[in-house]
């Protein structure tokens, strides 16, 4: 069983049960704001979650930055808790890189930019580095 897919799933299910809309034309804003309980004219009530379409209400931001703390928290204790790289990190890049198309594209960059991991990461835990070398194997094969 992946345990990082298990985690991404809780972790997602939390997020599609809060608060928010996504809107990408007018008709799904007007929408997306009667959802919230606010008219189209109260945008002075709202955040936008950037370049993603996403919006929460002004209210709900501390809420919304606590889930994606304790997310967050989640994710690093799982990862610092494999100290070979060859359990939860190991699922994480496999499901990764199968979800980013690594086997089609040869390519790790949207994999490790969806992970927020950076070179520095890698040079801290050698445990990433030989977790990632073993999913891009076996993603190869």
């Amino acid at each position: 069983m992946c345990k990082y897919r298990v985690m991404r799933e809780r972790q997602q299910a939390d997020i599609n049960a809060f608060p928010m809309f996504f809107a990408f034309n007018e008709g799904q804003f007007k929408e997306g704001m009667a959802r919230l309980g606010l008219q189209p004219e109260d945008t002075g009530k709202i955040y936008s979650l950037g370049s993603v379409g996403g919006f929460i209400r002004k209210s709900d931001a501390a809420a919304f930055g606590e889930m994606m703390t304790k997310h967050q928290q989640e994710l690093d204790d799982a990862i610092a808790a494999d100290k070979t790289g060859n359990g939860f990190i190991f699922d994480m890049f496999d499901y990764e890189l199968a979800n980013h198309e690594y086997s089609y594209t040869g390519d790790t960059e949207d994999t490790l930019d969806a992970l927020g991991l950076t070179p520095e990461d890698f040079d801290q835990n050698p445990a990433l580095r030989h977790g990632l070398q073993k999913a891009c194997k076996a993603q190869r094969e």
